[in-house]
């Protein structure tokens, strides 16, 4: 399984805190991406959004990575500072 998490605002926008997929559901982060706006469409406009954030296993990544079971993917919207 793949956990997946949501946060802060995103997860107020999608009604949701988190899912978990199998691991044979997405080998990749733009798979699973896929995947998330396949069940359910309406998170397809922040998912897909160039400016939501994506952790890995609680690090940053901007690129396309390979996902195996056991792994935590967190999507956010960015944050600042006060």
């Amino acid at each position: 399984m793949i956990r997946i998490v949501f946060l802060a605002q995103l997860r107020e926008q999608l009604g949701c805190e988190g899912i978990e997929v199998q691991a044979a559901e997405a080998k990749s982060i733009d798979e699973l991406k896929k995947y998330l706006c396949e069940i359910n469409p309406h998170w397809k406009q922040f998912i897909e959004s160039k400016k939501i954030l994506i952790a890995l296993n609680h690090q940053y990544v901007r690129s396309n990575l390979s996902l195996k079971a056991g792994d935590e993917v967190a999507f956010f919207p960015p944050v600042t500072g006060g």
